[in-house]
């Protein structure tokens, strides 16, 4: 596996550069890649001096990428301690990478005039990008996204690089001349860089070039700077339920989204989301069943929650439910009394009321979302009935046109363990989506939304706090946006009865205190140094419940504040 190490930095007193939306489209278009498997990208952002040699030997990468901004031989604009600019010299960095030669295959500068930067490690690294004047955020973002889509092909760098410039010019950008491909048997023709001089004589200055990755803003007295709380750029809003469709706090997992999207508008499609509780399903069902309405396509939404006990004692029943509640959903007349009768079971009353009425009065496809279907799973008859029933209805999407308006998703946390029939179950066909945890990347991205400025050790310690789960990132990024407690404080409480968790944690307790077998596990896995085998069971059930992760057949803490939390009440070391 090749790792990425990808290093930004956009100093305070520089411009404001698209940093974010390059890293996410990189990693979107590797995660697409046949040779997604062979990448692992690893982002550094706001990286001092300290930072790169660190990242340099810590993860050990094949490829190092820099975005940010250029000074042609003055070097690149890394920061320092307050967050403003602090230039690494050309020879510096020259001197850095001959270190890191027999490791290092290709470093790749994304910013304006880093062609002296290029030339100068192309001496110890083989294959080596810059730019050779500004170039503008657009281009730099294409260049890259068509670089990294080509090595996720399996292509070798001089490919890449060709794509990369190919990607620039299919936009109509006049920029594909800018990059530069420092290779083995090159022959360097120097080109005049016209990169401006960023200090004035007295040593300030100011370079106006806005949209590039060369406008520098120098402060007139930088020793007197004073930092200031960033405030965010969109409402807070309250980590809770479903999150809004139009909310600027909704994290994309690529390429979950598109490949729902593309699923969605398929005759007789299938899509089945899977996840523990509070990690973003029903948000994710809701913008799939969006989507199929922006094609103009009929959704029900139909939550198993809802559902009264009463109807939960017979298939009958249930069925009736179900069908009434989608009749609701299209604002349709309720016409169960006049397609649910004779000698026929629920299952054949239920497809007919379904093929004879619902499909045949509606023009459009229609897209229904089934969420929290767990419940049905506490209901082993009425399970088998309406199981083998939405995988009755798949099949015959394959043959039958009518059915083929039919487009099912459905949502749920737990492992199916009721015994269905291989043929009659609908958990084994259609498009399977698992919903991970967040990635470095994105929940960095949360963070600044959040009008937060951290450090990289910062991010690190909520990382492993929190593992990425979505929930969880979120309420402790509100919390301190919020100004109600510092990430100090944070970690301090955050395990405790005292801290915002409380009720998550007390609920997962209840649960395992229920069930010997969970206890027992739960101890194991918490109490050990490396990840265990707690039995196939008990492993997918503590997945289902989000407190672990596997690591293939074994399990470990998803993060620190289950390990603390569970140890400290069950009282074990």
């Amino acid at each position: 596996m090749k790792k990425i190490l990808i290093i930004s930095a956009n100093p305070k007193n520089t411009s404001k550069l698209r940093l974010d939306e390059e890293v996410r489209e990189i990693e979107t278009g590797l995660q697409r890649s046949k040779g997604r498997e062979q990448f692992e990208i690893i982002c550094k952002w706001a990286v001092r001096t300290d930072d790169l040699r660190r990242a340099l030997l810590d993860y050990e990468p094949q490829i190092v990428h820099f975005s940010g901004h250029g000074a042609g031989a003055q070097g690149l604009a890394l920061e320092n301690n307050v967050g403003e600019m602090q230039l690494v010299s050309t020879e510096s960095l020259a001197r850095l990478f001959k270190f890191f030669q027999d490791q290092v295959e290709c470093v790749f500068f994304n910013a304006c005039y880093s062609e002296d930067q290029a030339e100068a490690i192309h001496q110890h690294i083989n294959y080596v990008i810059g730019m050779n004047q500004k170039i503008g955020d657009r281009a730099a973002i294409e260049f890259a996204v068509g670089f990294y889509d080509a090595l996720g092909a399996g292509r070798t760098y001089e490919e890449a690089y060709e794509l990369g410039c190919a990607s620039i010019d299919l936009e109509g950008i006049p920029e594909s001349s800018t990059p530069i491909l420092k290779s083995p048997g090159n022959i360097y023709k120097p080109r005049n860089s016209h990169a401006p001089n960023v200090f004035s004589e007295q040593g300030r200055g100011e370079v106006e070039d806005r949209g590039d990755r060369n406008t520098i803003h120098l402060s007139k007295k930088p020793e007197q700077v004073t930092l200031t709380p960033t405030t965010s750029d969109f409402p807070l809003e309250q980590p809770e339920g479903q999150v809004p469709l139009d909310s600027a706090f909704y994290v994309e997992r690529p390429p979950i989204e598109s490949d729902c999207y593309e699923a969605i508008v398929r005759t007789g499609a299938l899509i089945r989301v899977k996840a523990p509780r509070q990690m973003g399903k029903s948000s994710l069902m809701r913008r799939i069943l969006h989507h199929a309405e922006q094609q103009g396509y009929q959704t029900v939404c139909i939550n198993f929650q809802e559902a009264d006990a009463e109807f939960l004692n017979s298939s009958e029943k249930f069925l009736q439910w179900f069908s009434a509640s989608i009749t609701y959903g299209l604002n349709l007349s309720d016409k169960l009394a006049d397609y649910w009768k004779g000698i026929l079971g629920s299952k054949n009353k239920c497809t007919n009321y379904f093929q004879r009425y619902l499909l045949n009065e509606i023009d459009t496809p229609i897209a229904l979302g089934l969420d929290e279907v767990d419940e049905v799973f506490k209901h082993p008859e009425i399970a088998q009935e309406f199981f083998g029933l939405l995988r009755s209805w798949h099949e015959k999407a394959k043959n039958e046109p009518i059915w083929q308006k039919l487009r099912l998703v459905i949502v749920h946390s737990k492992e199916v363990y009721i015994p269905l029939n291989i043929n009659q179950s609908p958990f084994n066909v259609g498009l399977p989506i698992e919903l991970p945890e967040f990635t470095q990347v994105q929940v960095q991205n949360l963070i600044q939304k959040h009008g937060l400025s951290w450090s990289n050790s910062e991010v690190d310690q909520l990382m492993r706090l929190f593992g990425g789960h979505p929930y969880l990132v979120r309420v402790a990024l509100y919390q301190i946006a919020r100004r109600r407690m510092t990430l100090e404080k944070l970690q301090q409480i955050a395990p405790t009865e005292e801290g915002p968790y409380s009720d998550h944690l007390r609920r997962h307790l209840l649960n395992i205190e229920n069930d010997d077998n969970l206890l027992a596990a739960i101890t194991q896995v918490m109490t050990a140094n490396s990840p265990v085998d707690v039995g196939t069971t008990e492993a997918f059930q503590l997945r289902s419940m989000g407190l672990v992760k596997l690591q293939g057949n074994d399990v470990m803490p998803l993060c620190d504040l289950y390990r603390k939390y569970f140890c400290d009440r069950l009282n074990i070391n």
